[in-house]
């Protein structure tokens, strides 16, 4: 089958691969190189590096709204569109390019879960199941009719990062027995009544309110991780806390206190234990290494309790 790819970031490349391996791919479609780094130099998104790899033509709208793209996808002649985190809304004019239409690949077991983050929201909501849904696009934000769906349980210490890297492989899993079925599948209309959204993060996200419950706050902790990580102020400046556990015990929230001979800190029922931290510009280190660096003890106050905007 020839396929038009939709793609930018890592997660994306599974998918990408296990096309080329199995399709044929005409071309990717991917953002614009970006600045990254000190230096700021613009860089390729990985799936334009992959896609040149293997010489595949590489097209990278500002915006697909603009006049001219749907004539020039047109020209790849692809039956189906496969669209993979690729960072733009498609509107109705690129969508019906591909004769078998267009096919995304969401990080979620859809109607739950719309948006720009479904993996991150999922953890930070204390969902114990996630998984991946194929489904044919339409103009909205993932709304349109359900193909195949294919649950998984989100592990318990498992961070954002992690369960991405697992939902990708099994979004190129579902998506190729997808294309493999297409010909019989009944694609099934979402329960609108059941919708949940997933915004996309803002680094906002990221401040911690200790007055929440310290389950609350070990899934926020897990669920920004690797992006925009969560963050507290501490006596030496803004402490970024990449892993963190709840934990039994009592304590004023935002404060410092003993637990079984560990520190761990108040907050609004229960207590969270960081396990790994990163201080202003300083690398990550274990909680107790940050402790002894930190010489702060039981009592100390770790950070503002104003609530989120």
């Amino acid at each position: 089958m020839r396929v038009l790819f939709y793609g930018t970031p890592a997660f994306a490349l599974p998918t990408l691969h296990a096309l080329l391996a199995r399709h044929r791919v005409v071309a990717a479609v991917t953002q614009p190189d970006r600045p990254r780094g000190r230096g700021q130099r613009a860089q390729a998104s990985p799936v334009k590096a992959i896609a040149l790899e293997h010489r595949i033509p590489v097209e990278q709208p500002v915006r697909l709204r603009d006049p001219g793209w749907p004539e020039r996808l047109a020209e790849h002649g692809a039956d189906v569109a496969v669209v993979v985190a690729f960072g733009q809304i498609l509107p109705r004019t690129i969508l019906d390019i591909p004769a078998r239409g267009s096919i995304n690949v969401h990080a979620s077991l859809l109607p739950r879960y719309r948006g720009a983050a479904p993996i991150a929201w999922a953890i930070i909501r204390g969902e114990r199941e996630t998984g991946i849904t194929t489904f044919q696009m339409d103009a909205g934000m993932d709304t349109g009719p359900l193909l195949l769906q294919r649950p998984t349980p989100i592990r318990p210490e498992e961070t954002a990062g992690e369960l991405a890297e697992r939902l990708a492989v099994l979004g190129a899993e579902v998506l190729l027995e997808t294309l493999d079925r297409l010909d019989t599948l009944v694609p099934r209309p979402q329960d609108f009544r059941t919708v949940t959204l997933a915004p996309r993060l803002r680094k906002e996200d990221g401040l911690l309110d200790w007055t929440e419950p310290a389950e609350a706050l070990a899934g926020r902790v897990r669920g920004l991780n690797p992006w925009p990580g969560a963050v507290t102020l501490a006596p030496g400046g803004r402490l970024l806390i990449w892993r963190a556990r709840a934990i039994a015990g009592r304590g004023d929230p935002g404060m410092l206190t003993a637990a079984d001979g560990r520190l761990a800190i108040g907050t609004g029922a229960g207590l969270l234990e960081p396990i790994e931290v990163q201080s202003e510009n300083r690398r990550a280190v274990d909680w107790d290494a940050y402790l002894r660096g930190a010489r702060i003890g039981p009592g100390a106050p770790l950070g503002a309790t104003a609530p989120r905007a």
